[in-house]
């Protein structure tokens, strides 16, 4: 009988001690892993993360997509957009710790509470990885674009060099700067990258205003035919979609701030957001009225190209464009590195090493970087992408979620509210990416690759 006894004793001290090496090695993993490592941030932090994952190469499109939407619907779009995606944003800060003693660190983990364990990986992480990924091709682009801009600013009589090459350069900082291990290492980088979207934003504006209205110009559509004009219009949704594309991150940011019952993470990450929502608003609205309003429809799809002169001026804003996208990146990028390592270490069971990032992250960028140089159409990506992927996850897919965890009373205020944002979004997410894939089909005809 004693043996008996003893013998249970030893496997229930065997079961405890597995479950103990079991959380050890868990708790190592998500110390190493990007989104759980580091969680001491302030609500500054929050603040210009937020600044630097919204306002980015969308805001230099903004007066392109005035002027294929008009004046009425431009500006009408864009507030509503301001005002929703500020809601959205707000139910998704609420939701990150609405089960005590838990903390959503992670998009698809609020998807999965939402929706249930499967279900909510499919439905978010597509769309998360679509928007995460877009982003940073997007940015290579911009990146290499703005380069270029820089380079034919400073020197005009200069040999031209290939956009792909200017994409290569902006790409061999991302094999440093992505080996930085979590949200608090970026930091510095992320601040100043905020710094900048200030910055380049208040050029592009008052180099307009220190231009003038043009002479003969016009505010009617740009394309001759109705086909034309609407595709446009399509197509332009999808660029204001992408002005507002933060939603993606904002869960992994507020995960880095700290948080007890009595002290939640809600309170800090909000006042960040308010915060960085004043900037956007600072950045956007004059760039993209004042742009419409000096050029008409004769703006090009990035409002730095149009603004030749002072050619100095030109050229810096154009390096803090540089500088930002390098910033923004970096916090679209670190999600995707969060999930990849995810996968490799709790899937496939690679151990945490730094050789295992080393590799991962650097083929993460020369991926970005090769569609980058492969399909560098600017507006036509902002279109397609802010269509597809960026109005589910920031206009409508927080309000899905909000609905289906909180079950608000039938045709109340926050009722009515979610499914206005819900409809509005699914409209958003069905139309514009055909303005967008139209654009980028009718600039493929006449592009030449690796040109």
């Amino acid at each position: 009988m004693s043996s008996d006894l003893k013998g249970n004793k030893r496997q229930a001290l065997m079961k405890f001690t597995n479950i103990d090496e079991k959380l050890a090695k868990q708790k190592a993993i998500d110390e190493w892993l990007p989104i759980t490592s580091s969680r001491n941030a302030k609500w500054w932090y929050s603040a210009f993360h937020n600044v630097t994952a919204m306002v980015g190469a969308g805001v230099l499109s903004l007066p392109y997509a005035m002027a294929e939407l008009g004046w009425g619907p431009g500006v009408a779009i864009l507030i509503l957009s301001w005002i929703i995606t500020l809601y959205t944003l707000w139910q998704m800060v609420q939701m990150h710790e609405m089960v005590p003693g838990k903390r959503f660190d992670r998009y698809h983990e609020l998807g999965q509470h939402a929706f249930g364990e499967k279900l909510g990986l499919w439905i978010v992480v597509p769309q998360q990885l679509i928007c995460e990924v877009g982003v940073d091709i997007v940015y290579m682009v911009t990146g290499g674009t703005s380069l270029q801009k820089v380079h034919t600013s400073v020197c005009p009589d200069c040999k031209d060099i290939k956009l792909t090459y200017f994409i290569m350069i902006f790409a061999s900082v991302h094999f440093v700067l992505s080996h930085l291990p979590n949200f608090h290492s970026i930091s510095g980088v992320s601040l100043a990258a905020a710094v900048m979207s200030l910055s380049y934003s208040t050029i592009a504006w008052g180099a307009s205003v220190d231009k003038g209205v043009q002479p003969n110009v016009e505010y009617g559509y740009k394309a001759k035919s109705t086909s034309g004009t609407v595709f446009n219009f399509l197509s332009a949704l999808g660029e204001v979609a992408f002005a507002y594309a933060g939603h993606n991150v904002v869960l992994e940011i507020q995960a880095t701030i700290p948080s007890t019952p009595e002290k939640p993470s809600k309170g800090p990450m909000w006042k960040g957001v308010l915060i960085a929502y004043i900037v956007v608003a600072l950045c956007y609205f004059p760039v993209a009225l004042i742009g419409y309003w000096v050029f008409g429809n004769a703006v090009e799809d990035n409002i730095l190209i149009s603004l030749e002169k002072p050619r100095w001026l030109i050229a810096m804003a154009n390096m803090f464009v540089v500088i930002h996208v390098i910033g923004s990146y970096q916090v679209y990028a670190m999600p995707v590195f969060d999930m990849i390592e995810t996968l490799l270490v709790k899937k496939l069971h690679f151990k945490p090493t730094t050789a295992l990032r080393f590799i991962s992250r650097n083929v993460y960028v020369a991926l970005t970087m090769f569609v980058g140089i492969t399909f560098p159409f600017f507006s036509g990506l902002l279109g397609f992408f802010g269509g597809l992927a960026f109005a589910p996850t920031t206009y409508f897919l927080p309000c899905i979620m909000w609905l289906s965890i909180y079950k608000p009373r039938k045709f109340g205020l926050s009722w009515w509210t979610n499914w206005i944002c819900i409809v509005l979004g699914v409209l958003l997410m069905i139309l514009s990416p055909i303005g967008g894939l139209r654009s980028i089909i009718v600039k493929a005809k006449t592009y030449e690759f690796y040109n």
